[in-house]
């Protein structure tokens, strides 16, 4: 059985520093890099990055050789929160447990941290000698596809427009597919990209990442009914205060835990197809559905 703790610690080790030595190599003012540190560092289990790791390392390679990407994807996750905590949005004091961006650097500047994170990510890329020019271009395609208009901004917009409205169930996954899912499955097809996967095995792949992705979202709003304030980093209920619709309150709370597991067996079933070892894409399907924050 596949230590996954053990394995996220190791690959976290490695990760954290490699991602803010970027940070600290760019020319930029010092208060800049310091609110886009201040947000790297919050804390969070890093999913996406791991998960990318682990479907390299499912081909044979190194994790070493998915650091770049890795960044890349987690400072495009990470200035999203950023955004999504502002009072334009969503205006949240916490996130993990600990002031937002904006309450500690204001408005302005947690703006300009979050543009700098996502503009930054794809310089990383571009400058990156870990892949091949149509690596990079891949990549970079890749990563603004589930970024963008078609992707996590586009499910933050149908968030946004379904608020305080009673959303049909293929409503809820069109925001979840696009808004969580897409950066979920760039994790993978990263990954898999990288390592050399052919077309059937890239499918297969993207088929466990689009389920997993859509298992975190429902396991996500569970845990804003089931969970606690300390687990979550969070106030419990908050989707319920914003009036918003989820999986919960469409299925009720055994449909969606019903839900939730159909959501991972098509998850196991495309490893299982893939007709390679991959003990570690296994063990976050695992996490996923047991996860507690």
């Amino acid at each position: 059985m596949t230590d996954l703790k053990k394995y996220m610690n190791e690959k976290l080790q490695l990760f954290e520093p490699y991602m803010i030595e970027h940070v600290n190599a760019m020319q930029a003012p010092d208060i800049l890099k310091e609110a886009m540190i201040y947000s790297l560092k919050a804390g969070g289990k890093r999913i996406r990055p791991m998960l990318l790791f682990a479907a390299l390392e499912t081909y044979g390679q190194k994790a070493e050789m998915g650091l770049d990407a890795a960044c890349a994807l987690e400072m495009i996750h990470t200035y999203s929160l950023i955004h999504d905590d502002l009072p334009a949005m969503d205006d949240d004091d916490l996130r993990r447990g600990k002031p937002t961006n904006h309450k500690v650097f204001g408005e302005a500047t947690a703006i300009l941290a979050g543009d700098a994170l996502l503009t930054y990510a794809f310089e990383i890329i571009a400058r990156s000698s870990h892949y091949s020019p149509d690596q990079c271009v891949q990549l970079i395609r890749m990563l603004a596809f589930a970024a963008g208009p078609a992707g996590m901004v586009g499910g933050q917009v149908a968030d946004m427009e379904g608020e305080k409205k009673a959303l049909t169930l293929s409503e809820l996954e069109y925001i979840h597919r696009h808004k969580t899912g897409r950066l979920l499955a760039f994790s993978v097809m990263a990954g898999a990209l990288i390592g050399g996967a052919d077309q059937e095995e890239t499918e297969l792949l993207e088929m466990y990442a689009r389920h997993i992705g859509l298992a975190f979202q429902i396991r996500d709003d569970i845990l804003d009914v089931e969970g606690t304030e300390e687990e979550l980093g969070k106030p419990v209920g908050s989707d319920e205060s914003n009036q918003k619709s989820t999986y919960p309150a469409l299925l009720t709370m055994g449909g969606a835990k019903e839900k939730l597991a159909q959501e991972l067996e098509e998850a196991f079933r495309a490893l299982r197809l893939l007709k390679r070892p991959a003990p570690l894409l296994e063990a976050f399907a695992d996490l996923i559905a047991k996860r507690t924050s």
